[in-house]
C-alpha cells in the first residue's frame, strides 16, 4: 500500500497480476480503476407523464448510487476513477448542461418525489466537484499541487464553462466552498487565468448575437466590424416570431445569471473581464437591447398569459443581473481598493468617475444603475477617502444621474429623496437607500416597474411610494409647516405666481424648492405643469365632516349620550357595586316572580266550548264566523276515525305551572349520591316515628339502582369472591386459592376504624330503631 507522507503522484503499489504474479504499478494508473458504468444525467419531465417520471426516478437513483460509492473510495481509487473513468466525466458534464437553472426550477411541475431525488442527485454532483477540486484532503492524502494542477488541466476535469456552470447550479448556499474550490483551482494551475483571458470575447459575443437578432447593432461592435452596405435588414424584436424572442429572453436571462454568479464567487475574475471592456459593452448592450426587447415582449399578444408573464419575469431578471455585474465590477476593481487604503488610490478613484462619466450617455442604465447602488453614496465615500476630489466635478455627475431619471420619465423613490444632502444650489442630491433595480421604461398609458420579483406593476400600483397628491392632509415628505415655508420662499422670488401652481411644482419635484425655482427660471417644466395656469390659486382647504355626527355607537340619543346631553343623571352611574345595595336582599326580592304570576295563571284557565246565548254575537267572545265550506272540504277525509274513543282531554299533557310559580309547602327533593348513602323513602304526611319499612326491601332497592348506575357509567364489578369452595377432601380451584389468600391478605385494612360510620349508616337505613 501507499506510504504515509508521500504525495499520490509518486506513491507505488504492489497488486498481484492476471497471473497471480505480484507486480508494481503508480498509485495513479489505468489498471486501478473499477469497471463500472455511469449513466447520463436526464433532467425532470416538463409534462410529467407517468413514463417520462419513472424513467426519470431510475436514472437519478442509478447516478446517485453510484457517485456515494465514488465518493466512499480511498483516496488513491478516487483519482484513479476520476482521471481514468471516461464516463463519470460523461455523467458529470451532462448534470452540468442539463440541470435545471433557478428559475426552471420554479416553472417545472415537481412533485414531492422528483424534488427530494433531484436534490439528492444535486448534492452528490457537488460533492464530488468539491473532492475533485481538493488536492489535500490529509497529512496521509495528498497530491502535489503542480501535479494536481497539471492533472485537472490536462484530462479537462475543470474548465472556465465548467466553472461558470458550477458557480450559477450551487452558488445559492454554498457561495463560500465555491470560492475556496475555484480559488485553488485558479491558483494551483494559473493557465486558467488565460483561458478565462479567451473565454470573455465570446461572453461578449453573446450580446452581439443578441444585438444582431434584433436587428440593432452596439457602437462598439460596430466600430470593431463595420456593419455591410448590402447586408440583409434582419427583423426586429417586435416583428421576429414569438419562438424566436422567447429564445432569445432565455438566452439572455441565463447569459447575464450566470455572469454574475460567477463574478460574484470568484472576484478575481473582475480583472480580466475589464481589460476587455466589459462594462462599457454591457452598458451599451443594455441601453440598446433592453427597451426594445421589454417593447415586443409588452406589446406582443400572447396566448398563453403565463408565458407573457415568465418572459417579463425574466427579462427583468436579466436586467437585474446586468446592473448587479456592473457594481461588481466597479466595486471589485476600484471602490474596493479605496476602502482598503492601497497605494494609488487617487489612480483608482480617477477611474471610478471616469465610468461614471461614460454612463451620463446612457440614460436608462445609468437611472436604473442609481436606483439599486445609489451613485451618490460612491462619491460621498469618494470624497470623505479623498478629500482632494474636485466637487465641480462631482456636483456635474450628480446632476448628470438627476437628468438621466428626468429622461426616462421616473422619478426616484421617496427614501432616496428624503436622505438628500444639498450640496450645491443647482446639484442634484443622493441618497441613503437604495431600491430595485427597474427594468421599465415609461409609457403615457402605462408605467411598468419590475419589482424585486421581477413583477410588472401599473398606474398608480408603480408609484405606489411617490407622495400623493391631495388638499386634505395628503402624505408628504415635509410637515405643514415647511410647506408654507417653501412657498413664502417661491412667492418672494417669483411674485407673479399663483400659490396653487406652485404647490403643483412642488408636489412634481418632491418639494424641491431650489429644483422647482431652476425648472422655472429655464422653462424646463413638464408637459403636465406646462398646461396648467400659472396664476392659479390655492385650492380652499375643504372642512373636514365632523366624525361625531357621523358615528354609529350604542348610546346614540340615549340618557348616556355625552355628546348630545349637557348633562347627566350621575346617580345613575357608577362604578362597581351599587352604593347601600345588600347581595343577600337583591337575591330575595321576588318582585319579578309576582309580576310573572298573573300572566301564567292566565294559562291555567282552558276552555274548550263556548256557549253563545240567542241574540249574541261571535264577534263578542273574539271567535269567528262558522265557515261551513271547512266541513265541506274535509268531508271525505276521515279525520279521527281511527282514533280511540274517549275525552281527548284526557290524553293532553296536564298544564304544569311553573315551580317559582307554585304557593304551598314545596315538594321535598330526593338526591341520589354516586354511594347511594342514603333515601329519603317516607311519602308525605307520614309519621317519622312510625316502625320503619322492611331493611331488605329498601337494601334490595339501593342494590338495583346501585347496579343501575353503574351499568350506566359503564363501570364493571369485580367478580364475586368464592372462598367457601367445596367440600374438605375434593380438591379446591385455583379461583378458591385465590380468593381466600386475597382475603387473608386485605381482612384486617378496614379493622374497626369504621364502626360509628357504619353504625350510623345502619341507622340511616332503618336497621336500627331510632
Amino acid at each position: 500500500m501507499a506510504c504515509a507522507r508521500v504525495p499520490l503522484d509518486e506513491q507505488q503499489v504492489t497488486e498481484p497480476g492476471p497471473l497471480g504474479a505480484e507486480h508494481t504499478l503508480p498509485a495513479l494508473h489505468p489498471d486501478r480503476m473499477e469497471e463500472r458504468c455511469f449513466v447520463p444525467y436526464k433532467p425532470p419531465p416538463a409534462e410529467g407523464s407517468p413514463a417520462d417520471v419513472e424513467e426519470f426516478l431510475e436514472h437519478a437513483k442509478f447516478i446517485t448510487e453510484d457517485l456515494e460509492w465514488l465518493l466512499a473510495l480511498p483516496h488513491d481509487k478516487f483519482w484513479c476513477q476520476v482521471v481514468f473513468d471516461g464516463s463519470l466525466q460523461r455523467c458529470l458534464d451532462s448534470y452540468l448542461h442539463h440541470a435545471p437553472r433557478g428559475l426552471e426550477i420554479i416553472v417545472l411541475p415537481f412533485s414531492h418525489t422528483v424534488a427530494d431525488v433531484q436534490r439528492a442527485v444535486h448534492r452528490v454532483v457537488f460533492l464530488t466537484f468539491l473532492r475533485m477540486a481538493t488536492h489535500k484532503e490529509s497529512k496521509e492524502n495528498f497530491l502535489t499541487p503542480a501535479v494536481f494542477g497539471e492533472i485537472i488541466y490536462d484530462n479537462f476535469l475543470f474548465d472556465i464553462p465548467k466553472i461558470l456552470d458550477l458557480c450559477v447550479l450551487f452558488g445559492k448556499g454554498n457561495s463560500q466552498l465555491l470560492h475556496k474550490m475555484i480559488e485553488n483551482i485558479f491558483t494551483q494551475q494559473p493557465s486558467y487565468y488565460s483561458d478565462l483571458d479567451e473565454t470573455v470575447p465570446t461572453v461578449l459575443q453573446v450580446f452581439d448575437n443578441i444585438l444582431h437578432k434584433c436587428g440593432l447593432q452596439c457602437e462598439e461592435a460596430a466600430a470593431i466590424e463595420p456593419m455591410k452596405l448590402n447586408a440583409h435588414k434582419q427583423p426586429t424584436a417586435v416583428t421576429m416570431s414569438q419562438q424566436e424572442l422567447v429564445d432569445i429572453i432565455l438566452y439572455l436571462c441565463d447569459s447575464t445569471t450566470t455572469i454574475h454568479a460567477f463574478l460574484d464567487i470568484f472576484p478575481a475574475a473582475c480583472s480580466s473581464f475589464q481589460s476587455h471592456s466589459f462594462l462599457s459593452r454591457l452598458t451599451s448592450f443594455y441601453e440598446t437591447a433592453v427597451p426594445d426587447l421589454e417593447k415586443a415582449v409588452r406589446k406582443r399578444n400572447f396566448d398563453d398569459k403565463d408565458l407573457h408573464e415568465d418572459l417579463w419575469k425574466r427579462l427583468s431578471h436579466s436586467c437585474r443581473k446586468m446592473v448587479e455585474s456592473a457594481h461588481l465590477l466597479m466595486h471589485h476593481t476600484c471602490l474596493q481598493p479605496i476602502l482598503e487604503g492601497r497605494e494609488n488610490m487617487q489612480t483608482f478613484a480617477e477611474e471610478l468617475l471616469q465610468y461614471f462619466t461614460t454612463f451620463l450617455t446612457e440614460k436608462r442604465f445609468l437611472s436604473d444603475y442609481d436606483e439599486q447602488f445609489p451613485i451618490a453614496d460612491d462619491i460621498s465615500l469618494l470624497q470623505q477617502a479623498l478629500p482632494v476630489i474636485d466637487e465641480t466635478r462631482t456636483s456635474y455627475l450628480l446632476q448628470g444621474v438627476e437628468s438621466a431619471w428626468d429622461s426616462v420619465g421616473r422619478r426616484k423613490p421617496p427614501s432616496q429623496i428624503r436622505n438628500e444632502a444639498p450640496s450645491s444650489v443647482s446639484a442634484v442630491q443622493g441618497a441613503a437607500g437604495g431600491g430595485v433595480a427597474s427594468a421599465a421604461g415609461y409609457e403615457p398609458e402605462e408605467v411598468r416597474e419590475p419589482g424585486r420579483d421581477g413583477e410588472s406593476l401599473s398606474g398608480a400600483e408603480a408609484m405606489v411610494d411617490v407622495p400623493r397628491k391631495g388638499n386634505n392632509g395628503a402624505v408628504r415628505p415635509v410637515s405643514e409647516a415647511e410647506l408654507e415655508s417653501l412657498l413664502s420662499c417661491i412667492v418672494d422670488l417669483l411674485p407673479d405666481l399663483g400659490e396653487g401652481f406652485l404647490l403643483a411644482c412642488l408636489q412634481e419635484y418632491n418639494y424641491n424648492s431650489e429644483l422647482v425655482i431652476n425648472n422655472i427660471l429655464e422653462d424646463r417644466l413638464t408637459p403636465n405643469l406646462d398646461k396648467l395656469d400659472r396664476a392659479m390659486p390655492r385650492p380652499v382647504k375643504e372642512e373636514l365632516p365632523d366624525v361625531l355626527n357621523n358615528r354609529s355607537n350604542v348610546f346614540d340619543d340615549d340618557e348616556f349620550d355625552i355628546f348630545r346631553r349637557d348633562q347627566l343623571d350621575m346617580s345613575r352611574i357608577w362604578k362597581g357595586r351599587k352604593r347601600g345595595e345588600n347581595a343577600r336582599e337583591m337575591l330575595n326580592d321576588k318582585q319579578h316572580i309576582e309580576e310573572q304570576r298573573a300572566r301564567y295563571q292566565t294559562y291555567e284557565t282552558v276552555v274548550d266550548e263556548v256557549i253563545v246565548e240567542p241574540g249574541e254575537s261571535a264577534a263578542g267572545f273574539d271567535l269567528d264566523d262558522y265557515d261551513d265550506e271547512y266541513d265541506d272540504t274535509y268531508d271525505m277525509n276521515q279525520v279521527g276515525a281511527n282514533d280511540l274513543d274517549g275525552d281527548s282531554l284526557l290524553n293532553r299533557r296536564p298544564f304544569t305551572v311553573p315551580q317559582v310559580l307554585r304557593k304551598g309547602n314545596k315538594a321535598e327533593e330526593e338526591e341520589e349520591g354516586e354511594d347511594d348513602e342514603e333515601e329519603d323513602v317516607l311519602q308525605k304526611n307520614v309519621n317519622r316515628d312510625q316502625f320503619v319499612q322492611d331493611p331488605a326491601l329498601l337494601r334490595q332497592r339501593a342494590e338495583a339502582r346501585r347496579a343501575a348506575t353503574q351499568q350506566r357509567k359503564g363501570f364493571r364489578p369485580e367478580p364475586p369472591g368464592n372462598v367457601v369452595g367445596r367440600p374438605k377432601g375434593q380438591g379446591q380451584t385455583l379461583g378458591t386459592f385465590l380468593d381466600r389468600r386475597k382475603k387473608e391478605a386485605n381482612k384486617s385494612r378496614g379493622a374497626n376504624h369504621n364502626r360509628r360510620n357504619m353504625a350510623d349508616r345502619k341507622r340511616n337505613k332503618g336497621m336500627i330503631p331510632s
